[in-house]
């Protein structure tokens, strides 16, 4: 026989979860540049990823008429050579300085973003300073541009989410309005853009004193103030005129579109309508009542279409913001998305309108929004746990229109709201009888099933 050692196991108690701390998203220092440029610093301890968001006022709305893309076009060219370096040479110095430079254009206006490690700021700002007083916007590079965006317009066009964003677009506002036509122009008016357009549009709309920047990350040890007045400081330019804002209309007369897709498996489903802005008090409940209705994967169309029916890998309703001003010109698109194969196209939207109507009957009840609470709110300080997240969102701030303050009082706003508000502020943007519903998939198989169901006229589209 051989002897067993005996062994003598401690057995320590499992941890425990501590008391929640306090959060609150950062609060940023405002100030404003000799040349008129706004200024919103935050310093965020360990962030050593320095962001810098942009807002330059130049909204699409703004584009001349025949020209819808030229600021799309202006936005990809600002880093694509200035006055100091060629394309090659500017993305040269960006990569020396281990710095990201990306610009886009929106309905609000222009965004351009940077990132940094903070030992480089200094060097980078200069560089996006650069790009801002002196682009370029040579021939050849704007030309090449102009063919890039011409070749993505047949791709968006086949992806059937994009086809499906555009013929809402289109169907629920007039087409006088800038947001009935995509956002990145057509064919049509992307071939009409050249360096001469390019220049005109960023001379009429882009200069300090309209903009503002965001810096956030660890700025111990950064003179930011000197920093600033050697790059975005020197930025010079005039004012700019006051423009109208046109007010955002729109028809949610209730009615199917089918974008005609022969031999699609699936149908891509998009539902929509406008609704109120971040000014409106009650965006809050829209926003927890949305994440009720499907924000999730424990969500009410979720639970129905996906986990019992199998129609469908998930479905989403969610609220984004077109334009948000504090004149109340301002709008957000309420839209339900998803898709399902399209067989099931039929009872699929029969049972997402069932959902619909029995929320409006019933109402959420006190679980779901206990949980929906938990999932927006209490996921917060990991949602802003980068410099580029807090940079992101400040700059949505100054863009609509928001106190620096608005974050901060919408999580406090979402504890606060109640079960019967979520409930109104849903059924409210999501009326089952004043929704304009986008299919794209085979009209040949899903059109005749959709019209059984009642939900509003059907018009089949090829194009």
């Amino acid at each position: 026989m051989s002897d067993t050692a005996a062994v003598t196991m401690t057995f320590h108690p499992r941890p425990q979860a501590g008391e929640p701390q306090p959060w609150a998203f950062p609060a940023p220092e405002r100030a404003t540049l000799s040349n008129g440029l706004t200024l919103l610093r935050c310093h965020r301890p360990g962030q050593q990823v320095v962001a810098v968001e942009m807002n330059l006022t130049a909204p699409l709305d703004a584009e001349p008429e025949g020209l819808d893309g030229v600021a799309t076009i202006m936005a990809r060219a600002l880093s694509e050579g200035t006055d100091k370096h060629s394309a090659e040479e500017f993305a040269a110095e960006l990569e020396r300085c281990g710095a990201t430079l990306d610009a886009h254009a929106d309905h609000p206006g222009l965004r351009v973003s940077l990132e940094v490690p903070a030992s480089r700021l200094a060097k980078a700002l200069g560089l996006l300073a650069e790009a801002l007083r002196a682009p370029a916007f040579a021939d050849a590079e704007v030309d090449r541009l102009v063919r890039n965006r011409l070749d993505e317009i047949p791709h968006e066009l086949a992806n059937p989410q994009r086809r499906a964003a555009k013929q809402l677009s289109k169907e629920l506002f007039p087409a006088s309005l800038r947001m009935s036509r995509p956002r990145q122009g057509t064919e049509e008016t992307v071939a009409r853009i050249d360096s001469a357009a390019v220049r005109a549009f960023y001379e009429a709309h882009v200069r300090p004193a309209t903009a503002t920047a965001v810096v956030v990350g660890d700025l111990t040890g950064i003179d930011l103030d000197a920093v600033l007045a050697d790059t975005l400081g020197a930025w010079t330019g005039g004012t700019a005129e006051a423009r109208p804002v046109p007010p955002v209309t729109a028809d949610d007369t209730g009615r199917v579109v089918i974008v005609d897709r022969p031999g699609a498996v699936q149908t891509q489903l998009l539902i929509g309508r406008i609704g109120p802005d971040r000014h409106d008090r009650v965006w809050a409940a829209q926003v927890l009542g949305t994440y009720c209705l499907g924000g999730t994967l424990t969500s009410r169309l979720d639970k129905v279409l996906r986990e019992e029916k199998g129609y469908t890998y998930g479905v989403r309703a969610f609220g984004q913001v077109l334009r948000s001003t504090a004149d109340g010109k301002g709008a957000s698109m309420l839209a339900i998305s998803g898709s399902v194969d399209t067989p099931n196209t039929g009872p699929a939207l029969e049972d997402l309108w069932k959902v619909l109507r029995t929320l409006a009957e019933g109402g959420l009840t006190d679980a779901e929004r206990d949980v929906a609470v938990q999932n927006l709110v209490g996921v917060a300080p990991l949602k802003f746990e980068t410099a580029a997240s807090v940079a992101g969102t400040l700059a949505d701030q100054v863009e609509q229109e928001l106190p620096d303050d608005y974050q901060a009082q919408l999580y406090a706003q979402l504890a606060e709201t109640g079960t019967v508000e979520a409930t109104t502020a849903v059924v409210k943007a999501f009326p089952a009888d004043r929704l304009v519903t986008i299919l794209v998939g085979d009209a040949a198989v899903i059109e005749e099933p959709v019209r059984a169901l009642g939900i509003g006229d059907v018009t089949v589209v090829t194009n």
